[in-house]
């Protein structure tokens, strides 16, 4: 149960896809002043050594962050994603990288609270641990916050089972980011009906859900069950970097991101991004993207019809 760590994929194209677009998520809410929550429900240790045991084993940043990073020129929202992680390694040299429950406590406000959970014991004690150290780090600066309550809660529990509880937050505003091992196969399903919950206590949330593609049938499935799902809006983005190995070894070559109620102002800019992203990324000649939206209609309750979604046009780029 507790054999995933994320140290091991710390900073690989995933990783970059996730990140990136998860600080585009929060700086949209950021426009608004009233406070909003972030719930992250597989939050991982917060921050990971590169240089570390784990990371360096297979250095899977070599796929992401390690081809980005000394780079001078590239899209903002990538520069932002890049410069958030540079500013973790003022010496120059790549050594740390975030996780999500760190770059969230980056870009949120002051006023705006985060909810990580953890449910690996060594994850969930380097979690709590690296937050403490920051809230010192601030003691000692003379910073002290200005709004009340906690602004980070640490917890070691199921963040599938925590979400409810959590739900619709005080302000009517939140992300979510669900991101399991998916290492159980019954990952993929927690995450549906998590979400199919969620959406029934809070339908107008932001929801972010990242995920792996893989040869086992609920991999290849997931993207087309979260469709059915009925948010107002849905987008999924795939970032492949290599051909697929015909046994299906050879590491990770494909992940997505799919996001319930996304921000307008995202499908423009990941066309705009996504294709330099594969260039800078790609590592042969299957590298390509994806890029498909859609909206769920649904009636009014008192009728209890629905309709179909009403799906965009796929957008498929391959380069």
């Amino acid at each position: 149960m507790f054999s995933y760590r994320h140290a091991f994929h710390a900073g690989n194209h995933a990783d970059v896809l996730k990140h990136f677009i998860t600080i585009q998520l929060l700086q949209y809410l950021n426009q608004k002043d009233v406070a909003y929550s972030y719930i992250d429900t597989h939050s991982g240790a917060g921050v990971y050594e590169l240089d570390g045991a784990f990371a360096s084993k297979n250095a899977e940043y070599d796929t992401g962050i390690g081809k980005l990073w000394n780079l001078t020129e590239m899209p903002q929202p990538v520069q932002e994603y890049v410069d958030l992680v540079r500013a973790m390694n003022p010496s120059g040299k790549m050594r740390f990288y975030p996780g999500s429950p760190y770059i969230a406590e980056r870009v949120a406000r002051e006023q705006d609270r985060l909810r990580l959970f953890e449910m690996h014991p060594a994850d969930a004690k380097l979690l709590a641990d690296n937050f403490r150290k920051l809230d010192e780090h601030a003691a000692a600066q003379g910073i002290r916050s200005t709004v009340r309550g906690k602004r980070v809660i640490v917890n070691r529990s199921d963040g599938f089972a925590s979400l409810k509880a959590l739900l619709p937050p005080p302000s009517r505003r939140a992300l979510v980011l669900i991101d399991p091992p998916y290492e159980d196969k019954q990952d993929y399903k927690k995450t549906k009906d998590a979400l199919a919950e969620a959406l029934g206590r809070f339908p107008t949330g932001t929801y972010a859900v990242w995920y792996p593609l893989l040869q086992r049938m609920e991999s290849r499935q997931f993207a087309d069950k979260l469709k059915q799902l009925p948010a107002a809006q849905w987008l999924n983005v795939v970032l492949t970097i290599k051909k697929p190995m015909p046994d299906g070894i050879g590491g990770l070559h494909s992940s997505g991101m799919f996001i319930l109620n996304p921000p307008y102002t995202l499908e423009p800019m990941l066309k705009q991004v996504m294709p330099w992203l594969v260039k800078a990324l790609g590592a042969d000649s299957g590298a390509r993207f994806t890029l498909e939206s859609g909206t769920q209609a649904t009636a009014g309750r008192n009728t209890g019809e629905r309709r179909p979604p009403v799906r965009q046009k796929n957008i498929v780029k391959t380069t």
